[in-house]
């Protein structure tokens, strides 16, 4: 049976592909279309996905969309509705979209895949719930969701049990933990739904001088987890903005300038949203154990990328196991819709996964030796085809030697993570290396932290946690005997100015606050990243390289060769591994840049 579930339609659209119950590939459009978040009908994943599993639309047996676009465009005319006057712009705006497309979904659907079987839908927050506990390696789990909004729900506590999950409460419209951090992202200066991580990447830099502020105006926050937002310092229902006037008065000024100087405002503004978010999510978490009385809880929903949220879960809340859906976001969406239909439409039990049902989340294109022979050639680029022992040797010496390494190997990554299939590599040991891989080749804030990939029995020589962490969706602290102290002078510096004291004997994967957002790799997923990290272990001592996503700054992670020896060439990236050859930056032909690529992804 070949069940087709989409997201569309509202940010990170995607396509995911179940054949009797298990997921044979997945993937986000914005890969194919190279616009970040993409939000388009995801025709280039749906063709990748059907192609995968070698099938036509008119094979399908279901084809299942995320959420209920009546239900939300019910909810939409409500707002409006309820703060007339107001929000006339927003309304000009959105309705055209809604008349022309979003209510008519359905027969787009259809026409985009020459498909007349069954249609089905679900509610958001059940595709989230979905995905959070069908992949997880749990008998029975309590669910958290959480995000902006759905339908009505921007939160969910439910419970996943046999071959369904059952919702038992939510919290609705307007009231939403992800739309709080969101007014934050857009306050501090970051893009709305894809700042975020540069919220959380910020607020170790500052103090949380505003928490009390934040309580005693903007949320009420009840012991269970439940609150309540004071709509006067917030925009998101009548305007085109996520803050009010009353906001700006409250915090001392106007939002930051996008690309201005980051201010010690920004970074304690951004820590004390960070501090309240935490509180937030214990405080569900803890509802959701009293709840279900479960020791397994499994998160979903954009709030779950949240990974420093999500380690104090680990270390402060009441649950033994945690498990976080690594497409946390709508993307998931497709993935959970088409397990909903798998399990609770078509009665299929449920076989527990060991150790997940996410196969790493590899789960996206592969491309072959040939095909990329046939792109470098037309390239006219050098390279060396290694076989597979001598090529982990010679990139595990670069490394090594303090060379950045582009990895372009097997299936790529479903959801935000890059997972050793399309990354970039360093030495984390190098205390100048997130300096030069933020500044030389990603072009981003020099301040946003790096993640390690440590080999999967290495994790608790290193890091404070006691199991693994395939999804880089937690965040645990340095060991303290790897900690390296400051001192009385350094501990003065000011914010930014504390980014280049190395903090560890990692100390380019090191944040300030001497945390680290982890990937544990294991030798089942991804036997050639595994073996990669051990033949760097033999050389350096060090069972740890620094992965960060293969792309820069305002674009989507690489999907292709193509992409990837653009990204390469765009870059100081030193050398580049695209299946089993290697190339040296140095030896390659000279460059030319048809448009200002700066200019396109609107960089400095």
């Amino acid at each position: 049976m070949n069940i087709l579930g989409i997201s569309a339609f509202y940010h990170d659209s995607a396509a995911c592909l179940l054949r009797d119950g298990e997921i044979l590939a997945a993937a986000q459009e914005e890969r194919f279309t190279r616009k970040k978040g993409d939000a388009s009908f995801p025709r280039h994943a749906i063709s990748y996905c059907l192609s995968a599993g070698g099938v036509a639309a008119a094979d399908l047996d279901y084809v299942g969309f995320y959420d209920k676009p009546l239900l939300k465009f019910e909810r939409i005319l409500e707002t409006y509705l309820g703060v007339v006057p107001k929000g006339y712009r927003s309304f000009l705006k959105a309705a055209p979209l809604w008349l022309k497309q979003k209510l008519h979904m359905e027969k787009q659907i259809r026409d985009e895949l020459g498909y007349q079987g069954d249609l089905l839908y679900a509610e958001h927050h059940e595709s989230h719930a979905a995905s959070a506990f069908f992949p997880s390696p749990f008998d029975e789990a309590a669910i958290l969701t959480m995000d902006g909004v759905g339908e009505w729900a921007t939160a969910s506590l439910g419970v996943g049990q046999g071959n369904d999950v059952m919702i038992m409460k939510e919290i609705h419209w307007p009231d939403s933990l992800g739309l709080l951090y969101s007014a934050f992202t857009y306050y501090t200066g970051f893009k709305v739904n894809s700042g975020e991580y540069k919220v959380m990447g910020l607020a170790p830099y500052g103090d949380p001088k505003y928490v009390d502020l934040i309580y005693r105006e903007l949320i009420d926050l009840q012991e269970d987890g439940s609150f309540t937002l004071n709509q006067k310092y917030f925009n998101y229902l009548s305007g085109l903005t996520m803050t009010s006037e009353a906001f700006n008065d409250l915090f001392g000024g106007p939002p930051r300038v996008p690309e201005s100087r980051l201010t010690q405002r920004d970074m304690d503004l951004a820590r004390s949203i960070q501090e309240v978010c935490e509180e937030v999510m214990l405080r569900m978490a803890r509802s959701a154990h009293k709840a279900t009385g479960s020791k397994n809880l499994c998160l979903a929903g954009g709030v779950a990328l949240n990974c420093v949220g999500n380690g104090r879960i680990l270390r402060e809340g009441p649950f033994e196991r945690l498990w976080i859906q690594p497409a946390a976001g709508d993307a998931g969406g497709a993935l959970g819709v088409a397990q909903l239909i798998w399990h609770r439409i078509c009665g299929h039990p449920r076989r527990t996964p060991d150790p997940d049902g996410m196969q790493g989340a590899y789960l996206g294109p592969e491309f072959y030796a040939d095909d990329i022979k046939r792109y470098l050639d037309s390239r006219n680029a050098v390279y060396r085809k290694l076989d597979r022992s001598e090529l982990l040797e010679k990139t595990a010496a670069v490394l090594a030697d303090g060379k950045i390494v582009g990895w372009f190997n097997g299936r790529m990554e479903f959801g935000p993570r890059a997972l050793g299939a399309r990354s970039i590599l360093g030495d984390p040991q190098n205390p100048e290396m997130q300096a030069q891989m933020n500044l030389k080749i990603k072009f981003r804030e020099g301040f946003r932290p790096f993640a390690p990939s440590v080999l999967r029995e290495r994790v608790g020589d290193y890091f404070e946690l006691d199991r693994e962490s395939p999804y880089m969706l937690l965040v645990a602290p340095v060991k303290q005997e790897r900690q390296i102290p400051m001192d009385r002078e350094q501990r003065r510096l000011w914010g930014i100015e504390k980014l280049n004291v190395p903090r560890s004997d990692i100390p380019a994967v090191t944040h300030i606050d001497y945390s680290a957002r982890i990937q544990s790799v294991d030798r089942r997923t991804n036997p050639d990243y595994y073996d990669l990290i051990k033949a760097f272990e033999r050389l350096t001592g060090c069972g740890v390289v620094v992965n960060t996503s293969f792309n820069v700054r305002g674009e989507p992670i690489v999907c292709t060769p193509d992409d990837a020896y653009r990204c390469f060439m765009r870059t100081h990236i030193d050398y580049l591994v695209l299946g089993p050859y290697m190339l040296d930056k140095r030896e390659q032909p000279a460059w030319e840049e048809l448009t200002d690529w700066r200019e396109e992804f609107q960089l400095d």
